[in-house]
């Protein structure tokens, strides 16, 4: 069947890619040169059957694109939205390729627009076709049909977390049969799921139930004898993986390193850490700082201009905040309070109907305009466009104390918005859940994801009903 053949489901699956390719391209032809559908002058000045011949370099391009962005690899806990989103991701780096190879070619007479009608139609139409085949095998899945069999060995606290997730999803298409553990009574349930046995058990248990999968969730104690038992697993045939019972104490996704031969587990996965993803974030930071000052400037001209006329005292703000690597800066913001003796400066976040800020100062906070400034923190380097938000001094110190991995913000430059603020998490909310946003977007940084952070900041994250 076709999820136990995955390598057949893959070929099946990038011949109806490459058939959605080509519909895609030709549509796009027809939308733009035999309907009125796009506006203006569709003057055809290359023939018919030389933008069909393109074709040939553009499928095979776009299905190694699909199959290096992962749409190939076969995981049934997949989610639907990523694939979507790779999807998306494949198609605009095949558009920037088209349009480059056009460039260098010196194509002047190819329609641009048809080429970006081509992708964004691709993009969808694969989009549809691999969500509708998705919701068809996990109504398959939840129906009991192509379901696999596995086995845990060993009971853990990563025993009863992959316990939860799996019955918590059955499209995933997991049954599992029982826990073999030398320090839990037989017969010992959780959720369901009985602990059949002992570990020496194993041998005997395979025969009699065609399993499919073996998990080693052993616990920290038992990580002596893991070598033994995994010996013992694979003696089965049977496909082994291995959940540690260590997510206390590396809690998001770690990475490993091949050191001639011997393994390293890194306990934090920190992309921009390299030299190369640092430099690409550097230079999107630069540049999208200077158009951003082009395009704000009539904005903060004007509210230069209110703030000068609605309080006296200087119209920019400092304050010494902690970025990079701990390393304290001077943020910078339209002032939006009246001038205070920094000496009688409260150590606390601004409260609701805080007299201290004037009416346009709260203007400016809820829609976050004060914060404009800071777009020449980030052509200095001192902060990023997205990033965790940075704090004071006095409350690093507080937070550092009092939530777990708090500190690992600073392994990248901080940000004017971030994962957090665009899911609501800013002025006066959960430290705790902006911490753990903060270390999705640091464990899961890529440019794309900056720029959907930006987008989503532009609907989202400039009215802000928690800042006073």
């Amino acid at each position: 069947m076709i999820e136990e053949n995955q390598k057949y489901f893959n070929r099946l699956l990038a011949l109806i890619d490459a058939v959605i390719i080509a519909f895609s391209y030709w549509l796009a032809w027809y939308i733009r040169f035999r309907t009125s559908l796009i506006p203006g002058d569709a003057v055809e000045s290359v023939r018919y059957r030389t933008y069909m011949m393109a074709l040939i370099f553009a499928v095979p391009i776009i299905l190694f694109l699909y199959l290096a962005c992962g749409l190939y690899n076969a995981s049934r806990m997949k989610g639907r939205r990523s694939e979507v989103s790779n999807i998306f991701t494949a198609n605009l780096i095949g558009y920037l390729i088209f349009i480059l190879a056009l460039f260098m070619l010196r194509q002047i007479d190819w329609s641009r627009t048809m080429i970006l009608v081509f992708f964004v139609i691709n993009a969808l139409l694969d989009s549809i076709m691999r969500l509708s085949i998705g919701e068809f095998i996990k109504k398959l899945r939840k129906q009991g049909r192509y379901r696999r069999s596995v086995l845990l060995v060993g009971y853990s606290r990563a025993a009863e977390e992959y316990i939860d997730r799996v019955l918590m999803n059955p499209e995933w298409g997991y049954n599992i049969r029982g826990i073999l553990d030398d320090h839990v009574e037989a017969g010992t349930e959780y959720k369901g799921i009985k602990v059949l046995g002992r570990i020496d058990n194993l041998m005997i248990i395979l025969p009699e139930n065609h399993l499919d999968e073996i998990a080693i969730t052993l616990g920290l104690k038992e990580y002596a004898r893991l070598e033994s038992i995994v010996a013992l697993c694979e003696k089965s045939g049977v496909h082994t993986m291995f959940i540690p019972d260590y997510n206390n104490i590396i809690p998001t996704k770690p990475y490993t390193e091949d050191i001639l031969g011997l393994p390293v587990i890194n306990i934090r996965y920190v992309p921009l850490s390299g030299t190369f993803p640092a430099l690409v974030k550097r230079v999107f930071d630069i540049i999208g700082s200077l158009l951003c000052i082009v395009l704000f400037s009539p904005v903060m001209l004007v509210f230069a201009l209110l703030i000068r006329l609605s309080s006296p005292g200087p119209l920019i703000y400092t304050q010494e905040r902690v970025g990079l690597r701990n390393r304290p800066f001077m943020m910078y913001k339209f002032r939006s309070m009246i001038v205070q003796d920094a000496s009688k400066e409260r150590r606390a976040w601004t409260t609701r109907d805080d007299p201290r800020v004037t009416k346009v100062g709260k203007f400016m906070r809820k829609t976050s305009i004060d914060e404009l400034p800071q777009l020449f923190n980030v052509l200095k380097g001192d902060m990023s466009l997205v990033g965790p938000r940075p704090e004071r001094p006095f409350f690093v110190e507080k937070f550092q104390e009092e939530i777990p991995r708090y500190m690992v913000k600073h392994q990248v430059r901080p940000g004017m918005t971030g994962w957090a603020q665009i899911h609501g998490l800013r002025g006066d909310t959960s430290i705790r859940k902006r911490i753990e946003y903060d270390l999705y977007y640091i464990e899961n940084w890529t440019i794309g994801l900056d720029l959907k952070i930006l987008l989503l900041t532009v609907f989202r994250g400039f009215v802000n009903k928690n800042a006073y």
